[in-house]
């Protein structure tokens, strides 16, 4: 089961629409995922902790160091997008399988 967490600028109203997108399209590729939402602030300091992280693109610098251990690291230009959030699934960790 994957452990993604889904950040915004202060962890409320954004990071729980990503919540709830991403688990939308995670279930329709039949992927098992345990989803988690919070601020950028909180979600950089535990992101090595989780296998994906999902954040504007805006926000993706804030997870260098997460990235560099590992963590596959999502910036979505659109956050309500499935099309988008699908799209970057599949690039990012169903073909990396």
């Amino acid at each position: 089961m994957l452990k993604v967490i889904a950040a915004c600028g202060n962890g409320m109203g954004s990071s729980q629409i990503i919540k709830m997108k991403i688990e939308k399209i995670f279930k329709k590729l039949n992927i098992p995922v345990h989803i988690h939402h919070s601020s950028v602030g909180e979600a950089k300091n535990q992101a090595s902790n989780y296998d994906v992280v999902f954040c504007s693109e805006a926000l993706k610098n804030n997870f260098s160091n997460a990235a560099s251990s590992g963590t596959i690291v999502i910036g979505l230009k659109n956050l309500l997008s499935e099309q988008e959030i699908e799209q970057k699934i599949i690039e990012n960790i169903v073909n990396k399988k």
